[in-house]
């Protein structure tokens, strides 16, 4: 498949800055004119999913996400779809699944704060709520780098590893 090119990329950009998120129909309108023209091109489908997901329309939206993790999304595109495509599952109460599209996006992100958050979320809703706070400990030893919080941060590593055995033993 031949790379999205950067006009078409601009205009993907246009269309989703002038979004109405109170509104989303005129931009999903616009977002399937653009799919007619490129109805195989990954950036599309993700765009075209995600104003779904934007509109309420997660089923829906799911599918895009899947087409357009089949077309070969790559770069910070991919990180974005994994990360909206789980957050979709988890709503739809897919969590097994929504936990494994997120083990995807840490594995191929692991810089990611935002799917470290989207995990925890998914840990959380799956029932999980030791797995997700032990999640949100290592991102704050791991990202907040302050005095106050690096005096104490064997303890909450320590915590954060004794909330993931708990978890694991479930």
């Amino acid at each position: 498949m031949p790379a999205t090119s950067p006009d078409l990329l601009d205009r993907l950009a246009a269309l989703f800055a002038a979004r109405d998120r109170e509104d989303m129909a005129p931009t999903i309108d616009a977002f399937l004119a653009v799919l007619a023209e490129h109805p195989d091109d990954p950036h599309v489908l993700y765009e075209v999913g995600g104003s779904y997901d934007t509109a309420g329309e997660e089923e829906t939206a799911a599918g895009y996400y899947e087409r357009a993790l089949d077309a070969g999304l790559d770069g910070d595109t991919l990180r974005k779809c994994l990360l909206q495509y789980g957050s979709t599952l988890r709503n739809l109460d897919r969590f097994d699944e929504s936990l494994a599209v997120l083990d995807r996006a840490r594995e191929a992100f692991p810089e990611s704060e935002s799917v470290r958050v989207w995990h925890a979320l998914s840990l959380h809703a799956a029932g999980r709520s030791d797995g997700a706070v032990a999640e949100l400990m290592e991102l704050a030893a791991d990202r907040i780098r302050t005095p106050d919080l690096l005096r104490y941060e064997a303890g909450l590593r320590g915590n954060a590893e004794y909330l993931r055995e708990l978890d694991a033993a479930r």
